[in-house]
């Protein structure tokens, strides 16, 4: 999982790159499609099926644009200057699955306002936080408390709300396992957490309200209220002694 870690962390820094003004969300996933053969790597999203899902899902990203949430379709959207957009990835490497997402600015940062650096920059922190409390004998409940308490620090006084419902999970042999990581919570509640461990950590977060519904595509979630959403996700295993970042 080290190794299908870089090798999932180099694959989005590419497409990263070819997020740029003009291109379509369905060529971003071409070129996912084409960087796993690269690598000699699975696309772990390509035709899975999560429970609720009306089909396989047909592609290898989710890029998930403005006020899409997560697993958003690629298709024919038209990237243009100042959109967010959250590039997230899952692979197979020697049957263990890796699972990451970033969101960046299109046009690069001076291209967004300072509501959406400031939300960027707090939920990244947020995982960062989440994150460095990860230890065997905590549980799920602590990582989510202090990805919330870190995301209301460093907002800068702007009311986000991270997305209901939806958070992070257990990885390995297959994308989605258990246990459930919330993005808020109280101390000392969820599962607990043992060495050998491996959980993706992925806060998302809303410009305005939390509240979500999914398009008619049947995959896409959105904002209810129309609003932006951000999204970063590392894989982390849990070691004797604390974490490691898989996914960097």
């Amino acid at each position: 999982m080290r190794k299908g870690g870089k090798i999932l962390a180099a694959i989005i820094r590419s497409l990263e790159k070819e997020a740029v003004t003009g291109v379509t969300a369905s060529y971003l996933d071409e070129k996912a499609a084409e960087l796993c053969k690269q690598h000699e790597v699975i696309p772990a999203f390509l035709n899975y099926q999560p429970a609720g899902a009306p089909r396989p899902y047909p592609a290898c990203l989710c890029l998930s644009v403005n006020e899409e949430i997560v697993h958003g379709l690629p298709g024919g959207r038209i990237l243009k200057d100042g959109d967010m957009v959250s590039i997230d990835m899952g692979i197979i490497y020697k049957k263990m699955v890796l699972d990451s997402a970033t969101t960046v600015i299109v046009g690069g940062m001076e291209k967004a306002d300072l509501i959406a650096k400031v939300m960027l920059s707090a939920c990244k922190t947020a995982l960062d936080a989440g994150m460095s409390v990860c230890k065997p004998g905590i549980k799920t409940g602590d990582i989510g408390f202090a990805i919330e308490q870190k995301m209301k620090e460093v907002s800068n006084g702007y009311i986000f709300e991270f997305a209901e419902h939806l958070g992070g999970h257990g990885v390995g042999k297959h994308v989605h396992e258990d246990p459930f990581v919330p993005n808020y919570g109280r101390k000392g509640q969820g599962a607990l957490l043992k060495a050998g461990m491996v959980i993706a950590i992925e806060p998302i977060l809303n410009e305005g309200k939390g509240a979500i519904m999914v398009s008619g595509d049947g995959f896409t979630y959105k904002t209810v209220d129309g609003k932006r959403s951000c999204h970063f996700e590392h894989t982390v295993a849990i070691t004797e002694d604390g974490f490691e970042v898989l996914t960097k």
